[in-house]
C-alpha cells in the first residue's frame, strides 16, 4: 500500500521539475545564448542548437502538463522515463566530448557538466521509473509531503543552478569565519597557488578593470576550482567567477564569466583569451 502511494506521488514532483526545466528553454530571454554554451552546437550544429534547445523545452512542458493533469496514464510516466534516459545519455556524452560545455538544464548557470547534473538526471530516471507503477492520481495520495519533500531536497542539492540560494550563503559564512587564504580546498591544492595561476591568466587581465574585491569565495567541483570576486559591469553589481582546471597548469586554460549578482544572467564572457606580452 505504501509503495503504491509513493508511486502515485511521483508524477507531481516530476511534473513540477520538468515545468521548471522547460521554462528557461521556452520562455527565457537568453535561451539562444544558453543553447550556445551547451554541447548542442557540437551535436546538431550552431544554427540548429537554439531551435533544438527550445524543442526540448516544449517536450518537457508537454510531458509535465500531462503528468500533472488527470487522469494519470502510464504512457506519460513512460515518456518521462525516455526523457530522463535521453538527459542522462546527453550529459554523459557532453562531459566526455565537450567537457567545457554547460549543462543547459535549467536556469542560466554556466558551469561545466558535473557529477551533480548527471546524478540529478539519474534521480529523475529513478522517480519516473517508480511513477510508471502508479495506479492512482497524485492528488489522492496521503503520503505526498512525507515522500516528496525529502526527494525535492535531494534535487535541490544536486542542482548547481540553485547554489546561490543556499550553498553560496553557507560558503560566505565560512569566509567570514575563516579567511580563505588560511586554508586549502578539498584536493589539497593551496588557494594561494590557484591565485597565482589566476593572476597570470589572460582571463584575469580581460576582467581586471571590473573587479571590486580580492577573492570573495572559492570551491572545488570535480576537475575545476571556481574562484569568485565581487565586480561591477555597466554599473550593475556582479560577480566574476573564474574556472581554474586542476589538471592544466597553463594560464590560457583559466576561464571567466561575469554574472549579474541578482539574476545570475551572464553579462560578459570573453571567448578569445590570447596571451599578451
Amino acid at each position: 500500500m505504501f509503495a503504491s502511494q509513493v508511486a502515485a506521488a511521483q508524477p507531481l514532483l516530476i511534473g513540477l521539475l520538468l515545468l521548471w526545466s522547460s521554462y528557461g528553454k521556452v520562455a527565457g530571454r537568453h535561451s539562444a545564448e544558453q543553447a550556445r554554451r551547451t554541447a548542442l552546437p557540437r551535436l546538431v550544429g550552431e544554427t540548429r542548437a537554439a531551435p533544438v534547445y527550445r524543442a526540448v523545452g516544449v517536450v518537457e512542458a508537454v510531458i509535465a502538463l500531462a503528468l500533472l493533469a488527470p487522469p494519470v496514464w502510464t504512457v506519460e510516466a513512460l515518456a518521462a522515463v525516455v526523457l530522463a534516459v535521453g538527459f542522462t545519455g546527453y550529459l554523459v556524452h557532453a562531459k566526455i566530448a565537450v567537457p567545457e560545455a554547460s549543462c543547459g538544464c535549467v536556469g542560466s548557470a554556466a558551469k561545466p557538466v558535473g557529477r551533480r547534473a548527471i546524478g540529478r538526471a539519474l534521480l529523475l530516471l529513478a522517480t519516473a521509473s517508480v511513477a510508471v507503477t502508479a495506479t492512482t492520481g497524485w492528488w489522492s495520495t496521503d503520503v505526498g509531503s512525507a515522500v516528496l519533500v525529502p526527494e525535492a531536497v535531494v534535487f535541490v542539492m544536486l542542482s548547481a543552478e540553485l547554489d546561490r540560494y543556499w550553498l553560496l550563503p553557507l560558503r560566505r559564512l565560512r569566509v567570514r569565519i575563516a579567511h580563505p587564504l588560511s586554508g586549502t580546498a578539498t584536493d589539497g591544492v593551496p588557494l594561494a597557488a590557484t591565485q597565482r595561476r589566476l593572476l597570470l591568466s589572460p582571463a584575469y587581465r580581460a576582467v581586471n578593470g571590473l573587479l571590486r574585491s580580492d577573492i570573495h569565495d572559492y570551491w572545488d567541483d570535480e576537475d575545476w576550482r571556481f574562484v569568485s570576486y565581487t565586480a561591477r559591469y555597466d554599473g550593475r553589481p556582479a560577480t566574476a567567477v573564474f574556472a581554474v582546471p586542476h589538471h592544466d597548469a597553463t594560464p590560457e586554460s583559466v576561464r571567466v564569466a561575469v554574472v549579474d549578482e541578482t539574476s545570475g544572467q551572464t553579462l560578459y564572457r570573453p571567448t578569445v583569451l590570447a596571451t599578451t606580452g
